[in-house]
């Protein structure tokens, strides 16, 4: 006989009344539990009964937290909520991994408000038991089916970092850390960086040693031991996500309260310049609008002023100065008359410019005297041509940015074109800085610039301006060809340049859409298909 509205508010009398002395009355719980066999009422009744009494019944723990997964998985999706709901009171003991799991799995609902339900209960449980909670979750992360592994990662990604310390202590981060890295052994690009959020934000690693530690992690995954094959875009798609998850974690910081200070990118530096700049113009792109040259130079450039003690400086020195060298072109010959011939004026390439300029600025600091004893005269003479060629066009360009911007503030300024306009004298501007300091004799390195992409930092020295243009600009960036601007002077031997500039405006945004193809192993592979039902 089915149970009823009055049974189940019959049996909560008995043992309600009962107060502490509730064990005989046994039979009374169980018609509670008999309630989720009936009508959507008597389960409804029966989610908000069950756990009520639950720690009172230990012999019948079992058959309680089965009735409450069956209310969990029923068609109603109001009384799958309740039930969910009350989840969080069962995880008491050796209760607390299996509800962890079981709410983990919930997450594969596609019902917003059941979804939201299921997080909000997985926060309740981890202020009972934290690493209770991260053992659920890390459960099903390793052996789980597909949809509930990755809804469980973005759960850890953003939620982990709202709890409070006394909920996240030390012992429950040291947890996350090593789970962390055993996930890691197997993953796609996306779960990748994700899971990097989750343990760069720990509080256990914000030390000099905590940051290596991370450092380490991305090292691993980027397989720097292993020769690069431009042709294959996971392969090249691996090294820019492992690049820009470590890119925060470099510093060489001398302020005492610097926590990051100390811990270098050589290993990368070094990388980019034995692998990736001698194949840069045979690198396969993993995203068909990406600009997969100027990515990989800009990453080097922001590298670079974290760079220690490295091996093989001089070669190092030698791939970047020889590839500047390709992206600086030499003047158009001149036919007898002083004109310029009808050959193709060559292109500057700013954006490209920039970022090999500074990053060889900040390797040369460590060898000043490369351009004067290890580049032999006839080199260095073709390369002075070529930086003074790139200068006076630097010059014309600068200025005629600045008479197109003259005046302009405001909205004017945040029109597509301007934007344009302005990163573009943030570009050359930098670009005439370093050229500056190399033709000082001897070369200097000492001028420090921002990057045209990177926020200002407030305690950095800003040239002063002057007509030719020495005005540090920051923030943004842009990736498409930009149109010459008319020629002032018909006569002049330099023409206005049509270089590349990028067409994003503002800070790196390309980011992994998905995992890498390919076969699944350990790293960036294709994880294969999990799926195999709930297993609560």
């Amino acid at each position: 006989m089915a149970v009823t509205i009055e049974d189940l508010y019959r049996s909560y009398g008995v043992l309600a009344d009962a107060k502490d002395n509730l064990s005989p009355h046994k039979d009374a719980y169980q018609v509670i539990l008999d309630g989720v066999k009936g009508g959507p009422k008597e389960k409804r009744l029966a989610a908000q009964f069950i756990p009520k009494f639950f720690s009172s019944f230990p012999e019948l723990a079992d058959s309680a937290i089965n009735a409450q997964l069956d209310l969990c998985e029923d068609e109603d999706v109001s009384i799958r909520r309740q039930a969910i709901k009350e989840l969080p009171r069962f995880a008491t003991g050796e209760n607390i991994l299996r509800v962890a799991d079981i709410l983990t799995q919930l997450l594969q609902t596609d019902d917003t408000a059941e979804f939201n339900q299921v997080n909000a209960s997985l926060i309740a449980i981890f202020k009972i038991d934290a690493k209770g909670t991260l053992g659920g979750l890390f459960s099903q992360i390793l052996q789980g089916e597909d949809i509930v592994r990755e809804r469980a990662i973005k759960f850890l990604s953003t939620k982990l970092k709202t709890l409070p310390e006394d909920v996240m202590t030390k012992e429950v981060e040291d947890y996350v850390f090593a789970e962390t890295k055993k996930v890691l052994e197997d993953v796609t690009g996306e779960e990748f960086v994700l899971l990097m959020r989750v343990v760069s934000g720990l509080r256990v690693l914000q030390t000099v040693n905590g940051r290596q530690q991370l450092v380490e992690l991305v090292v691993e995954q980027a397989f720097l031991e292993q020769a690069l094959n431009p042709a294959d875009p996971d392969t090249v798609d691996r090294l820019l996500q492992c690049t820009r998850q470590a890119l925060p974690l470099f510093s060489v910081g001398v302020d005492v309260r610097d926590h990051m200070k100390n811990v270098h990118s050589t290993r990368f530096v070094t990388y980019f310049c034995e692998h990736v700049l001698p194949n840069l113009s045979s690198l396969t792109s993993p995203v068909a609008e990406l600009d997969i040259q100027l990515e990989v130079l800009k990453l080097l450039a922001e590298m670079s002023p974290f760079c220690g003690d490295m091996e093989k400086l001089e070669a190092n020195l030698n791939m970047l100065f020889t590839k500047l060298l390709e992206f600086m072109p030499l003047p158009p010959e001149e036919v007898e008359n002083g004109e310029n011939s009808a050959s193709e004026e060559p292109k500057l390439q700013f954006s490209y410019v920039e970022c090999l300029l500074f990053g060889f600025h900040q390797l040369g600091k460590k060898l000043p005297d490369f351009l004067l004893e290890k580049v032999d005269a006839e080199r260095l003479k073709d390369f002075k041509i070529r930086l003074q060629y790139f200068a006076r066009g630097l010059q014309v360009y600068i200025r005629q940015l600045r008479v197109a911007l003259q005046g302009k503030t405001g909205d004017a300024l945040k029109t597509d074109e301007n934007k344009i306009k302005v990163v573009a004298l943030k570009i050359t501007n930098n670009i005439n800085i370093l050229i500056k300091d190399l033709f000082h004799n001897p070369p200097s390195f000492k001028s420090t610039i921002t990057l045209s992409w990177k926020p200002v930092q407030k305690s950095e020295a800003v040239a002063p301006k002057r007509p030719s243009g020495e005005e540090i600009g920051s923030s943004g960036s842009t990736k498409k060809q930009v149109s010459p601007l008319p020629r002032r002077d018909a006569r002049q031997i330099y023409n206005p340049p049509s270089g590349k500039y990028s067409a994003t405006i503002g800070n790196f945004t390309y980011e992994q859409r998905g995992g890498f193809r390919g076969g699944r192993g350990r790293g960036f592979g294709g994880r294969g298909n999990r799926s195999r039902g709930r297993i609560y």
